[in-house]
């Protein structure tokens, strides 16, 4: 027969709620925000069809049923986690560390500088998933949350390491095939935009002193990387944020033919939940982080 088991995240949200009397103290020692407790709550108590906890305007208590369900439930995660200490499983788990970071980030910054962390540090299993949400809306627990900022989240310690600015960036072959002297060539250029960053351009042609230039033609994408390999490929110009396009422009993908004027843009930070700050793999890997940014540094050219 199959199973009817809750969802176990729900559920192992709701016993640290239970068992501490509180969501926020549930939140800490989870490494989740409040809000993702509540959500987890919420939907555990839609599984169930029934309400688990009665909320007042500064606390929550359990319902009778549900302080019930937790007295069998908790003898259980007490037992699963004896079973995983005896197994040696927990030796495998404390090697990993995981890592919640964007998705353009990740493909473009992180993987290629992956492998030195690794060869640094072969012993430490690094896990990233990819997710361009708001930190309160995970609803998982993460070591390492790397976000835009510098920004402050409850139960959360915030660190910057990776600056950048926005520039015009193409490949080499279209500059080649239609000069860019001046911005006002842009005019005979097919603009590349993202549509969750519809003002990057508006708002550069503004400090460019040309708002009213009107492209050949523009091209819309959904992702930012989409955006940033149509313009490697010749299709059009991209508004490169110079972090995620250094390794290209070094390597000769993409040339910036203006050298100013320049977006202002948010820095990368790292945000780790506070109980995991002197956690040896996190304290290596924002470290590394740190000097891998430091030295992300972006030489200004002009083809």
């Amino acid at each position: 027969m199959k199973r009817a088991l809750p969802p176990l995240n729900a559920l192992r949200a709701f016993e640290a709620a239970g068992r501490l009397g509180s969501f926020k103290e549930a939140a800490a020692e989870l490494h989740v925000t409040h809000g993702a407790v509540s959500q987890h709550v919420r939907l555990l108590e839609a599984w169930l069809g029934a309400a688990l906890f009665e909320r007042y305007n500064r606390r929550v208590e359990l319902t009778p049923a549900a302080k019930a369900y937790l007295e069998e439930i908790g003898p259980l995660f007490e037992q699963l986690s004896l079973a995983t200490a005896r197994y040696g499983l927990l030796e495998t788990v404390a090697r990993r560390l995981t890592v919640n970071a964007p998705a353009t980030f990740t493909l473009r910054w992180l993987v290629p500088r992956l492998a030195t962390f690794r060869a640094a540090h072969p012993d430490v299993e690094v896990t990233v998933e990819t997710s361009n949400g708001p930190l309160e809306s995970l609803q998982e627990s993460y070591d390492i949350i790397i976000r835009g900022g510098p920004d402050t989240f409850y139960g959360y310690a915030m660190r910057p390491f990776l600056s950048e600015e926005r520039l015009p960036v193409c490949s080499p072959a279209l500059l080649a095939r239609m000069p860019l002297r001046s911005p006002d060539d842009i005019r005979q250029h097919t603009l590349l935009h993202t549509s969750s960053l519809p003002r990057l351009w508006p708002d550069w042609l503004a400090r460019a002193q040309i708002p009213a230039l009107r492209p050949a033609a523009a091209l819309t994408f959904d992702h930012f990387y989409l955006t940033l390999q149509a313009a490697i490929d010749g299709i059009g110009i991209a508004m490169g944020p110079t972090a995620l396009v250094s390794d290209d422009l070094a390597a000769g993908r993409l040339v910036a033919p203006f050298a100013a004027p320049r977006l202002p843009s948010r820095s990368y930070c790292t945000y780790v939940p506070d109980g995991k700050t002197d956690d040896e793999r996190v304290v290596l890997f924002r470290s590394w982080l740190e000097r891998e940014g430091a030295g992300s540094c972006f030489a200004s050219q002009r083809w």
